[in-house]
């Protein structure tokens, strides 16, 4: 089963630039992940892009070991805006998700 700090090596495999990467365990069970990157590398990409990076990079780890990721992806600036909510789609009483249900995010101009 995949652990925190093992996703965290992944993601920097996947983008070696990141200034910060924050994983967080959604279930306990080792298989749902928030994962957020903050990268320059995601400077002048739209947010699908930007996902395309790391879902390219786990897809032979999907649904296998990892059944759920909730990406946030961000550039600096967007990082020093950002609430650090953790989104997870499915709560439980071991979730320290702070937003449950599903989660809508204005359009980007």
């Amino acid at each position: 089963m995949p652990t925190v700090q093992w996703m965290e090596e992944e993601v920097r495999k996947a983008v070696p630039d990141a200034i910060e990467i924050t994983v967080v365990d959604l279930t306990g069970g080792q298989d749902h992940f928030h994962v957020r990157v903050v990268s320059p590398t995601f400077e002048g990409m739209r947010p699908l892009p930007r996902q395309r990076v790391l879902l390219g990079h786990f897809k032979p780890y999907i649904p296998t070991e990892v059944h759920a990721l909730d990406l946030k992806c961000l550039t600096p600036e967007q990082a020093e805006q950002d609430n650090g909510e953790v989104f997870h789609p499915h709560p439980n009483r071991r979730s320290e998700a702070e937003f449950v249900g599903i989660n809508i995010r204005p359009k980007e101009e």
